[in-house]
């Protein structure tokens, strides 16, 4: 038998539960900042089995807290809870009731998952220490780990360790991917606001247009990540939007381009960021156009501690073996704002596996693979037994 067989073994009788839960959480998704619903059911779950309960952190955060013994020893584990606004296609009996949101990431799984590790760890108690169980809001680009930051999570919460989990289509169902050191790329937000001078199609001499000239900045951006920055190194430059006239025969006055900028070292970060500025700047004023740029540092790279990923990888082979944990899982230039709790707290974050042939995340057709409820709430458990 395995180390932890015996919570896998506890949680199977609840089985039923986690999956009722998940589909309901499924059902009645909230975009970030607005999961009062999922909130109040995590904070009343947690009540229910014993956790002091927080609410309110980081606007609908809630942090369950469980002490037991004596150790002054501390662990902080994170699930994030918002949706996203996309037109479910998944035909699912338990389909988002909520027009144009659903849970296209899966944030209802996680959700599911550390709930199902609180009711069973509140039940056995087989650990000594603090328990801080961290619900997350907001983590689709809106900055809840930020927001629950400067609400003084981590003060208030201390953890000697802090750990967060991902479901990860692609990746066999169950099995677990880790990685120490850089994980995960950072991103800056960019908005470019480019001003001409607006006039008739059929008199483009007197006019300035902002159009051609953001067409061009499309193009010469592209030369970045290509020419600038080290082909060894990973980078990415997304042009999103390109908002510019609505009529055939009218130079518009204005052009709006939105960017994201992604990079898995903090030194080609900086370089990327440099070259795009120069650009927009220089391209803006070739063509006799103004140009205001807003920048937003959206996420750092996501870095792992490389203690507690070893530590978390250990307890995965002790859970599901060897053949079932990569140590060594790929760099993904997706973000995640679990790095700024990562830039303040020891710990690491690691990906569970949806199935292979399933949808990737952020897609209509996406769904939770509910088969591993039991793995990832257990991993939970297990991780928190060992570590404390």
């Amino acid at each position: 038998m395995r180390p932890h067989q015996h919570i896998l073994d506890w949680l199977s009788d609840v089985a039923g539960d986690l999956h009722a839960v998940r589909q309901d959480i499924h059902a009645h998704p909230e975009l970030g900042f607005e999961e009062n619903r999922t909130s109040a059911l995590v904070a009343k779950s947690l009540k229910e089995w014993g956790y002091e309960v927080h609410t309110g952190i980081g606007k609908t955060g809630v942090v369950g807290v469980l002490r037991n013994g004596s150790s002054t020893r501390t662990l902080g584990l994170r699930a994030d809870m918002d949706a996203l606004p996309i037109i479910e296609n998944t035909g699912a009996a338990y389909t988002s009731q909520h027009a144009g949101c659903m849970h296209a990431c899966g944030h209802d799984g996680h959700t599911t998952m550390l709930l199902g590790a609180a009711r069973y760890l509140a039940a056995t108690r087989q650990f000594d220490g603090t328990l801080n169980l961290i619900f997350q809001p907001a983590e689709e680009g809106q900055g809840g780990a930020e927001a629950m930051l400067a609400d003084g999570l981590l003060e208030r919460f201390p953890c000697d360790g802090l750990f967060g989990m991902h479901n990860m289509p692609g990746l066999p169902a169950g099995h677990l991917g880790l990685r120490a050191g850089p994980m995960m790329a950072s991103q800056d937000l960019l908005t470019v606001t480019l001003e001409g001078v607006g006039g008739h199609g059929s008199m483009p001499h007197l006019t300035v247009d902002p159009l051609v000239a953001a067409a061009s900045m499309v193009m010469a951006l592209q030369t970045v990540v290509a020419r600038n920055i080290d082909t060894q190194e990973a980078a990415v430059v997304t042009v999103g939007a390109l908002q510019a006239g609505q009529a055939a025969n009218v130079i518009p006055q204005e052009a709006l381009l939105r960017l994201s900028l992604r990079a898995l070292n903090p030194t080609v970060r900086e370089q990327m960021l440099e070259r795009v500025m120069a650009i927009i700047q220089t391209q803006a004023t070739s063509f006799g156009c103004t140009v205001r740029i807003e920048h937003r540092p959206a996420y750092p790279v996501l870095v792992n501690h490389p203690e507690e990923t070893e530590f978390a990888r250990q307890v995965g082979v002790a859970l599901l073996g060897a053949d079932a944990v990569d140590g060594n899982t790929r760099m993904l230039m997706g973000s995640e704002d679990f790095a700024w709790m990562l830039q303040r707290c020891p710990g690491s974050y690691l990906f569970i596996g949806n199935g292979v042939s399933r949808p990737m995340v952020h897609n209509p057709a996406y769904d939770f693979n509910d088969d591993i409820l039991l793995t990832g709430a257990a991993y939970w458990g297990a991780l928190a037994e060992s570590w404390l």
